[in-house]
């Protein structure tokens, strides 16, 4: 699925790397339904840091079904035509890969 140039940039810019999109905030924001279908997965929560729970409208929930928003970013990064070595973005924290392709997609 190719989706529009300035969709994906918008998108991309929306990213943080810390954030799951529920699939209505998806469709609302123009993701392609393929991709939601490919991206999308019920996550729960770990309760060991602050990092690892998932917060609905401020509270904590267990488990949540969406697109984190990194997941997103690498497929926008890669159809916007940037080079992903998913190996080095493996080694960044979710946040510093995010910025990583955003800088790539922006500045590149």
């Amino acid at each position: 699925m190719v989706i529009r140039r300035d969709i994906a940039l918008n998108l991309l810019g929306k990213c943080r790397g810390d954030e799951i999109w529920s699939v209505q905030h998806c469709l609302e924001q123009g993701v392609p339904q393929s991709w939601i279908d490919e991206l999308s997965d019920a996550y729960e929560s770990g309760y060991q840091s602050d990092s690892q729970t998932i917060y609905e409208n401020g509270e904590m929930t267990n488990q949540y079904h969406g697109v984190r928003d990194l997941d997103l970013a690498i497929r926008l990064g890669a159809s916007l035509g940037v080079s992903l070595n998913t190996l080095q973005l493996e080694l960044l924290d979710r946040l510093s890969a995010v910025i990583a392709i955003q800088e790539a997609v922006f500045d590149g």
